[in-house]
């Protein structure tokens, strides 16, 4: 019995001395209001894992193969008149004494890619231009005549980063929506991306834009300067195609000036 009484008073010694060393460190330390201290945050913001992806690199060419090579227009295909290389770009320039008649292109015969990415830089001085994709030729039309898959470019804004078939469907997909197309060209808004004059803030006028395209299946993505700027998801079996040609138009109607610079394509 006096064991135990002993035994219970140092049980009791103890924890008198456990509260007073508890009393003089204060309450454990938490994590500070706003979610600061603790383990560190990932790139994600997310407490110690975040999300793994990285911040936009519209230059990354990782996985991509440069088809121009900055000096000649090998691989390409186009009419002598209006293409040319000047200092490390694709020039496209009709003039009023050399007007373009039917609507021509500039083809690259280096492949007919299917599901691929594409970055191109571009600028213009005037009318109506773009990067045809997935498209064919047309040579009871003229030589040089695509039609298929486009992503728009005017000097106006009025058109660029829209998805438009030239000599097919037409307007697919606006800019600032991502659109459903359906047997028979039926077509149905299914989400707003952005306001379409917040997109258009985003362009460069008389300088330098980056065209990212990606087109893998059945679903085509504009993106122009980091900004997304249409999709279209196309289940139309008699309209889509799932491969052809590359090409960069020039457009009937008043002398013009387009230039082209880092082409780079990646098949997915």
């Amino acid at each position: 019995m006096k064991r135990l009484v002993a035994f219970s008073g140092a049980l009791f010694a103890a924890a008198l001395f456990t509260f007073a060393v508890i009393a003089q460190q204060g309450p454990p330390q938490g994590p500070p209001p706003g979610g600061q201290g603790g383990p560190p945050r990932g790139p994600g913001g997310g407490q110690g894992r975040g999300t793994g992806i990285e911040a936009l690199t519209i230059d990354d060419h990782a996985g991509f193969e440069s088809i121009f090579d900055g000096k000649t227009l090998k691989g390409w295909d186009g009419d002598p008149q209006f293409w040319r290389v000047e200092d490390g770009s694709i020039i496209g320039e009709s003039t009023a004494e050399k007007p373009v008649k039917v609507n021509t292109f500039l083809i690259y015969r280096g492949s007919m890619p299917g599901d691929f990415e594409l970055k191109v830089d571009f600028k213009m001085n005037s009318t109506n231009s773009g990067v045809q994709y997935r498209s064919i030729e047309l040579p009871e039309v003229g030589k040089w005549v695509l039609k298929g898959y486009q992503a728009d470019i005017d000097f106006a804004n009025q058109f660029t980063g829209l998805l438009y078939e030239e000599r097919g469907r037409q307007f697919l997909a606006p800019r600032g929506q991502m659109v459903h197309i359906g047997p028979g060209n039926k077509k149905r808004v299914i989400a707003n991306l952005r306001n379409a004059d917040e997109l258009k803030a985003t362009i460069k006028v008389n300088d330098w834009n980056t065209y990212h395209i990606i087109a893998r299946g059945n679903r085509l993505t504009h993106i122009l300067n980091g900004n997304l700027m249409s999709e279209a998801i196309d289940d139309d079996p008699a309209g889509r195609s799932m491969g052809g040609l590359l090409g960069l138009q020039m457009h009937v109607g008043p002398p013009m000036k387009l230039e082209v610079r880092n082409v780079w394509l990646k098949n997915l």
